[in-house]
């Protein structure tokens, strides 16, 4: 039984190279393939050790399963625009649907995979679970084996701000179960809430096109997706958050974000977070620096 003086220091800011896994929506939409590619160009601070894909349900896809497949190509994709060949024996297909309840798992390579590099990992260094969509890969290895939560530190991009009037952001609504199954699991976890928090992560065109095109062809290409989705946009002004970032950023000591401990919060299947100061403690975000991030990644990108 993990108590919170343990969780306190495994939550502290890491130094060096850290152990981490990628759980992405990555085909959502266009921010999951900025961070994958900054972990990826980010060595000397980050040992992606698996990448896993994570299920969605929007206009783009007729299913949950479908999201997820079409994530797992657009993390081949990326990798490959990285690293000139797509790196198959690290990425896992994960859960085909989201949880049906709060006891039983989905099954899939990505859980299993979570799990098994959980249990190599050293008591000393824990194992970093990013995940930046729906959490249910991540809660799936968590019911399935409980014990590995003394093993990993959980950062996920998921819910709003505390003030937020409500809960419904794409991640957690999309699987409330899995979210409530994390949330209550004991596991250290960093929380990033979007709006309110790491919506600061904004950029612009001129921002895009300055920095990123010409420069590679990972670079049209992230810039491009984002052009694409924002052409539709009535205005002739605009900015696109790319908050998923914020996850990968967190774990970089030249990114400063501030964050607090607080007790763990209880997302509620209507939409709004409840509140217990007997419950666990966890690291909750509330501040990110917008420019140090985005200038860290730019730099990374075009390497």
């Amino acid at each position: 039984m993990l108590d919170d003086v343990f969780r306190i220091r495994r939550l502290e800011k890491p130094t060096g190279v850290v152990d981490v896994i990628l759980d992405t929506d990555a085909y959502n939409e266009v921010d999951d393939q900025f961070a994958l590619a900054y972990l990826i160009r980010s060595p000397e601070r980050i040992n992606l050790k698996a990448m896993c894909a994570a299920p969605f349900l929007n206009e783009r896809v007729q299913s949950a399963a479908e999201g997820m497949e079409k994530s797992y190509q657009e993390i081949l994709h990326i990798q490959k625009l990285c690293n000139g060949e797509s790196i198959m024996k690290n990425t896992y297909h994960g859960s085909t649907a989201f949880l049906s309840n709060e006891d039983e798992p989905v099954i899939s390579p990505a859980a299993e995979k979570i799990i098994e590099l959980a249990k190599e990992q050293p008591e000393d260094r824990p194992l970093y679970v990013i995940s930046i969509g729906a959490i249910t890969n991540v809660a799936s290895a968590l019911l399935m084996q409980p014990e590995i939560a003394h093993k990993i530190v959980v950062v996920w991009l998921g819910g709003h701000a505390y003030h937020w009037p409500h809960t419904c952001e794409f991640n957690m609504d999309q699987d409330k179960a899995a979210a409530r199954v994390v949330f209550g699991s004991g596991v250290p976890m960093v929380q990033l809430p979007c709006l309110g928090v790491v919506s600061h992560l904004t950029t612009t065109e001129p921002e895009l096109k300055r920095y990123l095109c010409g420069k590679s062809e990972l670079c049209d290409y992230l810039y491009r997706i984002v052009i694409h989705e924002m052409k539709y946009r009535k205005t002739m002004c605009w900015s696109r958050t790319i908050w998923d970032i914020s996850a990968a950023a967190w774990l970089m000591n030249d990114c400063f974000t501030a964050d607090s401990i607080v007790h763990s919060p209880i997302p509620s299947y209507d939409g709004h977070y409840g509140h217990s100061d007997t419950r666990h403690l966890i690291k909750c975000v509330y501040q990110v620096n917008r420019d140090a991030i985005f200038d860290d990644l730019f730099k990374k990108l075009v390497r």
